[in-house]
């Protein structure tokens, strides 16, 4: 393990993988082209914002958990409005992400941040659901081969740290190497690292807020997993991979807030009239809940896992459109956004595109849907976990 304040280092060799089928969330153009046309990012993080009001913080600090960060959108935001809960707490902010392009722009939006807040303590880590929240690996060969790197940011100004994070691009790009699970065809993390922000004229004052390499770190006041699963993998599986790990993180009165992709809008319309028995939501909040229940066993008591009612849990994101561009005529670019964003809210394969792309189909599908609706929304739906006080 190592703590540098910012380290260069040669980029390794490229992790050849096997080749396996082309999957919809590894086509990181839709994703860009769905996160630049559709509004959710705000949404979430509007929902993820409402929760603060609920939380009893202790000292040393308010500790936020982002169970993934993408592209720091939600992250920032929501630190935003942290700072104007608590303008003078420190906060600490835990995001896991494994995709290192995700992190280079998650960490474009930390300047900004630290400015505004100077008592901040952002850390960044690739590792999974079970070890995230503690900062530390399952097995003894992976803690041995953690990656920690701890950055004090200099100077006063947005730009002297922007400069400063935009050094780190080599050792991201060791740190943030994948390889292919060759159970799930998943990327997984090359080796575990661990990345720590914070301004150096504040460390003195965030000794006790600043995660140490070998200590075991947990107790989050709030814990945001936004869509941190694909639809169709069974509720257990759900459970025990993602929620589980994550509600056992939470601090007495900690809350956690799911949110998941809930159909039942324009965009689901749309790929019903190419695959009318398509039905890629089919595990509800009602049913994640009672997953989880089960995989907590006895701790299930420690914890609130009650299903709000859809007028409090669904919520609706839309994709931007000028007031004029749904109309007779609907231009191209229009056509092409709303079908990218409902393959990709839909999670529909690469390819099983073929047929319907090649026919035109999907243009005449996604015409007549916004025509009839004047525009294209999709609903999320969304729950809380909290931990009962002792």
């Amino acid at each position: 393990m190592k703590t540098l304040p910012g380290r260069s280092a040669a980029p390794a060799p490229a992790i050849v993988a096997p080749a396996t089928p082309f999957r919809f969330y590894d086509n990181r153009q839709k994703y860009l082209a769905f996160v630049n046309t559709c509004n959710e990012k705000s949404a979430v993080a509007n929902r993820a914002a409402a929760e603060l009001r609920h939380l009893h913080p202790t000292p040393p600090a308010v500790r936020l958990f982002d169970a993934g960060m993408g592209d720091g959108t939600v992250l920032s935001r929501l630190m935003r409005s942290t700072h104007h809960q608590w303008p003078t707490v420190p906060v600490l902010v835990v995001a896991k992400e494994i995709s290192l392009e995700d992190v280079r722009l998650g960490l474009e939006k930390m300047p900004d941040r630290f400015v505004e807040h100077p008592a901040t303590v952002v850390v960044i880590t690739n590792m999974n659901y079970s070890e995230a929240p503690r900062l530390m690996p399952r097995d003894i060969q992976s803690a041995a081969a953690l990656d920690w790197q701890e950055v004090r940011l200099r100077g006063l100004t947005s730009h002297e740290y922007a400069q400063q994070i935009e050094e780190l691009g080599p050792s991201l790009s060791v740190g943030w190497q994948t390889k292919l699970s060759p159970k799930t065809g998943n990327p997984v993390y090359v080796r575990p690292s661990v990345l720590v922000l914070y301004r150096e004229d504040h460390q003195f004052l965030l000794d006790r807020v600043i995660p140490k390499p070998g200590h075991a770190y947990e107790f989050y006041d709030l814990v945001v997993a936004s869509q941190p699963w694909r639809a169709r993998m069974p509720a257990a599986f759900k459970a025990q991979k993602v929620l589980a790990p994550l509600v056992r993180s939470l601090a007495p009165n900690g809350r956690l807030l799911a949110i998941q992709s809930y159909g039942r809008d324009p965009g689901l319309e749309i790929i019903r009239q190419l695959w009318p028995d398509e039905d890629p939501f089919r595990t509800d909040r009602h049913q994640l809940l009672a997953a989880l229940k089960a995989e907590l066993g006895r701790d299930a008591a420690d914890f609130s896992l009650t299903a709000p009612p859809d007028e409090k849990s669904v919520f609706r994101y839309e994709m931007h459109t000028l007031p004029t561009e749904i109309g007779d005529r609907i231009g191209t670019s229009t056509l092409f956004a709303a079908w990218n964003a409902a393959i990709y809210v839909n999670q529909i394969e690469e390819e099983r595109l073929d047929e319907v792309v090649t026919t035109g189909a999907y243009l005449e599908a996604t015409q007549s849907v916004l025509r009839k609706h004047g525009g294209l929304w999709f609903n999320d739906e969304s729950f809380v976990v909290s931990r009962r006080r002792k």
